[in-house]
């Protein structure tokens, strides 16, 4: 388990790069006007220039994929059910999401920023988890259809 862990979140951390590189590229495209913004301006203000908020931004990023990484062998604990599961995994990622997204600014400073980012975090978080739990019982539906029919088959 250690190994996976330790795996995981060495695999995670130039995921957690790449895919919040990806995030600036979506959000430029969005309200940029054609131009790139690789941070949020107030994070560039507070580190006293662009490329120290960037550095920042992309190393916290790679941080937030290691710990997503990690976490993720919460999933295999079978002995565990899919409630403990969940309620962990989500208390864990949101441990590693707050603080980075208050450090990056991805958030307003205040009580109503942090609610409103958090709101939004389990939104996303809900979403993506029902989709994957609706994946998950499809398969295991199709897996029980070919064990029927199998069975069917040696009976006749």
């Amino acid at each position: 388990m250690k190994k996976k862990i330790v795996l995981r979140s060495l695999l995670g951390f130039p995921l957690g790069v790449a895919i919040g590189y990806m995030i600036t590229i979506m959000i430029s495209l969005i309200f940029a006007d054609g131009f790139y913004y690789p941070c949020v301006p107030e994070l560039a203000t507070t580190m006293g220039s662009e490329i120290n908020a960037v550095l920042l931004q992309a190393f916290l990023c790679g941080i937030l994929g290691s710990g997503f990484g990690a976490a993720s062998v919460i999933w295999e604990i079978e002995d565990w059910g899919l409630v403990k599961q969940t309620g962990i995994y989500f208390s864990i990622v949101s441990v590693i999401m707050m603080p980075i997204a208050f450090v990056t600014r991805w958030m307003e400073h205040s009580l109503k920023g942090f609610l409103s980012y958090f709101g939004i975090f389990f939104v996303i978080f809900a979403a993506i988890w029902i989709i994957q739990y609706a994946i998950a019982k499809r398969n295991v539906k199709k897996m029980n259809d070919i064990l029927y029919k199998k069975k069917d088959n040696r009976d006749e």
